[in-house]
């Protein structure tokens, strides 16, 4: 029964973040190892640091690959692919080999995914200063998974049991966003969501939402014309397509009636947009997953959260939702293989 369960990657995230404090918090709740067999991709010593700090029972084993993890009795797996010397590193003092090591983590983790070596990946937050100190050429996880799978088209999805919230641009000025919004790439994100959903969360005929960008949706024209130029005519093409897709809806409301079972996703137009309300509800438990890859990948809807990294507070809630979702996503996958 065991061997039945997904094999779930929990990304250990930035070294020096909360990432080694929330997977051992969250491996140490049953709900998450009894949906999965946990493998973990970090530094055994940095885990080891992070259960001291919070005070778990967890025991870590550093493994050479994932093939070996099933050898692994009595504790959790870990593969190890960067040079990390744990003992040069401070709490919330990032460096340049934090952001190779959190980059290392990630695309070991891509790349067993894509050979099938397992079911799927949760990540814990990385730090983007770090990144850029390491010389690695993109702001986060997303982007990193995009370009190792080689997709084109992928949208960030926040999830909850109340609201889900998609994006249509992410990590931009909102200045920018006007000018970067595209009638085909919202079409293309309403198409990926239904199909997402139908496929990774076993929703059979999605309802979705689409918020306008103007107050009151434009209210005509009077407060902007994005919607009548370029969100509605996304929706119509989405529409002729089959999907049950409304909108634009005003976003000061659209929200409210989502999170009262009006629809089952929406999809927000810009950053802030959509996270502001998804976290007023799901500030804790929220999970961040991508949509479109050819990996299931989800992630906590947290930062690396250096004001309290090493001192054993940080909530594991959103890293444990994290790994159950990802497991759920894996069996719904598996049952559509089996059709």
């Amino acid at each position: 029964m065991k061997n039945e369960l997904p094999t779930i990657a929990i990304t250990m995230g930035d070294p020096v973040g909360v990432g080694p404090e929330i997977v051992p918090k969250a491996l140490s709740e049953n709900s998450v190892v009894r949906c999965c067999r946990p493998v973990v991709y970090g530094c055994v010593e940095r885990l080891r640091a992070g259960v001291k700090s919070t005070e778990t029972e967890l025991v870590f084993y550093e493994i050479p690959s994932i093939d070996d993890a099933y050898r692994v009795r009595g504790g959790i797996p870990v593969v190890d692919p960067s040079n990390l010397s744990a003992d040069d590193l401070t709490w919330a003092q990032p460096t340049a080999a934090c952001g190779t090591a959190m980059a290392g983590y990630l695309t070991a983790a891509i790349d067993d995914a894509l050979d099938g070596r397992i079911d799927a990946i949760a990540t814990a937050p990385i730090n983007k200063y770090a990144l850029k100190m390491a010389g690695i050429p993109f702001d986060g996880h997303t982007e990193i998974l995009a370009h190792r799978t080689g997709t084109r088209n992928v949208a960030m999805m926040l999830a909850g049991d109340r609201l889900k919230v998609v994006l249509a641009t992410i990590h931009i000025p909102l200045a920018q966003v006007p000018a970067t919004l595209r009638t085909e790439t919202i079409a293309e994100i309403i198409a990926l969501t239904d199909h997402s959903l139908k496929t990774r969360f076993g929703i059979q005929s999605p309802r979705i939402a689409v918020a306008g960008l103007n107050p009151h949706a434009g209210e005509g024209g009077l407060f902007g014309n994005e919607e009548e130029r370029i969100i509605e005519p996304a929706i119509d093409a989405a529409v002729r397509r089959g999907i049950d897709a409304s909108g634009p809806h005003p976003p000061d409301t659209v929200f409210f009636t989502a999170s009262r079972g009006a629809c089952d996703v929406v999809i927000a137009m810009y950053h802030d947009q959509g996270l502001g309300p998804f976290k007023m509800i799901h500030f804790v438990d929220g999970v961040n997953t991508t949509l479109g890859l050819p990996i299931i990948r989800t992630s906590v809807d947290h930062g690396t959260a250096y004001d309290i990294a090493g001192t054993g507070q940080a909530s594991a809630r959103s890293m444990a939702a994290a790994v159950l979702m990802a497991a759920k996503q894996a069996g719904w996958q598996r049952r559509r293989q089996k059709r």
